[in-house]
């Protein structure tokens, strides 16, 4: 039998017991879930590919106006200091699944099919209860795993009348590429399981090459003249071999049909490899446009192309109408993508799904946009390393602006935080909810480390690897040549003046050598060296 002394600490005992027991219940309820349903929130992950952060108005309204995307920015957080670990889209978009750098997701180039086997943040979600679905551009060479469902243009996909490959079945669709993934993703939102939260990502085909618009845009911009960049006939008189000996600049490697839309003549001699292959990539596209669709085409560039073919320009005159052709095209296709933004935005609102839905605006890695004279991307130069970036989440974010450098690599565990699943202890990248709070963690990254693996191969940009700090990019080129950049950013923005061999920076160099060679180890990135120059 119990004394009364012995039953009353028996009975404290109890309730210390429920206390501690409500108190770890409350911690948890907090710590997983912010929702103001009490729900994990959905997630809406909009990738555009090679979308410039240069043609988004709320970075710069030089050349386009982007009223949705801008919006998503006013409500939102817009970061001015987003990167890519690897600047091409197979590998940027296993960093986005995986969080790991390219060496350890093996996706190092876009020659690499993508091992679904292994585990992914798509995976992750749809252990802990998510519904997932992914749309669009998908471009890693294996069918996608851990989704429940999706719908993806095989390889790059077309802009007119596009196959997609949908759960593992092909079939020719109807329309323009942009407005047809949008459709599949808000048809397949409407029809979700309403009980589950839900991960889409929505990845746009546009405005990778070879830019076509759809036909209500095609208008747009022909009586105006963009602007030049500044840089547009650099000659890059101090930068290394590998600036020099690229196949990327405007004036020299577009095509003439297939890129800039010049109808090729109705007989190409054999004897000219270069145009034979122009001619066949632009009926490739071409030839799926429709009789009407192709009928409004030659409407809308005929009076531009009669007048270049009477009196072709060269020279000079040529490079300049190469990139009004070219930087149009580009920003027409993403008049495209801003428009169907505009869609799901306003789906979300209708649903009421807007509050409870973290939408990310990005792109795959940035672009060229005649930039150094160049299309395309690659190099560690920054027009192709910055990546635009926007999320909004209404229930936990307020609107502002964010300058800490964060990575591609860091999407995947800022999701599964924002879900409430453990981040695994092999992903790389770091949650960005603290960023976004004002509640940058003390310890965040001052640097960002980069690698370049697909040489030899399109465009000839040679492997390089490198470090960025806030004022200074070291940039190392390797394999077939062993040369040093070093820039100076804020003293020199457009990355005109490799600075490495001079004395001034010799103590810098010294420092960015050793924590890029600190870098190297902390990511497990070292086996390149058995390919360095002897």
């Amino acid at each position: 039998m119990r004394t009364r002394s012995q039953a009353g600490l028996l009975q404290r005992a109890r309730w210390r017991k429920r206390g501690a027991f409500l108190i770890v219940v409350l911690a948890i309820a907090c710590s997983v879930n912010r929702s103001p349903a009490g729900t994990s929130p959905n997630i809406l992950f909009i990738m555009s590919d090679d979308h410039a952060y240069q043609a988004i108005s709320c970075y710069d309204s030089t050349l386009i106006h982007t009223p949705n995307i801008d919006r998503l920015a006013r409500e939102g957080v817009r970061f001015t200091n987003s990167f890519c670990t690897n600047a091409i889209c197979a590998p940027s978009r296993a960093v986005l699944l995986t969080g790991k750098y390219s060496h350890l997701n093996g996706v190092v180039d876009n020659r690499v099919a993508f091992d679904g086997s292994q585990q992914t943040f798509p995976k992750l979600l749809r252990t802990a209860g998510y519904q997932t679905a992914l749309f669009g551009k998908w471009h890693l060479k294996s069918d996608p795993t851990g989704f429940d469902y999706w719908n993806i243009l095989p390889d790059q996909g077309n802009y007119y009348n596009p196959d997609f490959i949908e759960m593992g079945v092909r079939a020719k669709r109807k329309g323009y590429v942009t407005d047809i993934i949008t459709d599949d993703c808000l048809a397949w939102l409407k029809t979700r399981k309403s009980d589950k939260p839900f991960c889409v990502l929505l990845h746009n085909k546009a405005p990778h090459r070879n830019w076509m618009p759809d036909l209500k845009h095609l208008p747009m911009f022909r009586d105006e003249a963009k602007p030049i960049p500044p840089t547009f006939f650099d000659d890059y008189s101090t930068r290394s071999e590998a600036a020099r000996r690229q196949e990327m600049r405007i004036a020299d490697d577009l095509f003439l049909a297939y890129d800039l839309k010049v109808p090729p003549p109705d007989s190409v001699s054999a004897g000219m490899p270069g145009k034979t292959t122009d001619v066949q990539l632009w009926h490739s596209e071409y030839d799926r446009l429709t009789a009407e669709e192709k009928n409004a085409w030659n409407r809308a560039y005929e009076s531009e192309n009669t007048a270049f073919q009477t009196s072709p320009p060269g020279g000079e005159a040529l490079a300049r109408w190469k990139y009004q052709r070219y930087i149009k095209d580009y920003l027409r296709c993403i008049a495209s993508v801003d428009e169907n933004v505009g869609r799901v935005l306003d789906y979300l609102d209708e649903s009421g799904l807007a509050s409870n839905t973290i939408v990310v605006y990005t792109s795959d890695q940035g672009f060229y946009l005649g930039e150094h004279g160049w299309f395309d991307k690659r190099f560690m130069y920054e027009e192709s390393l910055r990546i635009p970036l926007i999320i909004r989440y209404p229930a936990e974010i307020r609107p502002g602006i964010i300058s800490d450098m964060v990575l591609n690599l860091d999407f995947a565990p800022t999701f599964l935080d924002y879900a409430g699943v453990r981040i695994p202890d092999d992903i790389q990248g770091r949650s960005l909810r603290g960023v976004v709070r004002s509640q940058t963690p003390p310890d965040w990254r001052q640097s960002i480390y980069y690698h370049y693996y697909e040489y030899p191969a399109v465009h000839a940009v040679r492997r390089h690897y490198g470090l960025r700090t806030a004022r200074y990019k070291l940039i190392h080129f390797y394999y077939d040549i062993d040369a040093w950049e070093l820039y100076d950013l804020p003293a020199d923005p457009h990355e005109l003046n490799n600075c490495y061999d001079d004395p001034r920076y010799r103590e810098a160099v010294r420092q960015l050598t050793t924590e890029l060679d600190r870098q190297q180890m902390i990511v497990g990135d070292t086996e390149y060296r058995k390919l360095l120059p002897r």
